[in-house]
């Protein structure tokens, strides 16, 4: 019997914890498609590409702005060259976009959730 109830107690303790990671986390397939894995870091949300030509390559640091929003700064990993960055995430897609001269200049991706 007290074996059981720990057991459940186990249980609820693991799907409480699977319940509060924050939606953004886990592998996302980019335009590219390459995989780009998102994951705490922190206090924020690291990406960072797991396959193709710059695996291992930090690409970003994003904060929470909101429900399903985040901004932070996202950097192209072809140049090398960082933009201010957001993120909208809706279901199974997140919405990628960095910016140059205030805004003025937008580059956007949809990635699709692994």
């Amino acid at each position: 019997m007290i074996g059981r109830v720990v057991l459940s107690g186990a249980a609820l303790l693991l799907a409480c914890g699977v319940a509060m990671a924050d939606p953004i986390e886990g592998n996302w397939k980019t335009e590219s498609g390459a995989t780009a894995q998102i994951a705490p870091c922190g206090g924020s949300y690291c990406i960072t590409l797991k396959s193709g030509k710059h695996a291992g390559k930090k690409i970003g640091t994003f904060q929470a702005a909101g429900s399903s929003k985040y901004t932070g700064k996202i950097t192209d990993p072809a140049n090398d060259k960082t933009y201010s960055g957001k993120g909208t995430l809706s279901g199974n897609s997140l919405k990628m976009g960095g910016c140059v001269l205030g805004g003025l200049i937008c580059r956007n991706q949809t990635w699709s959730r692994l």
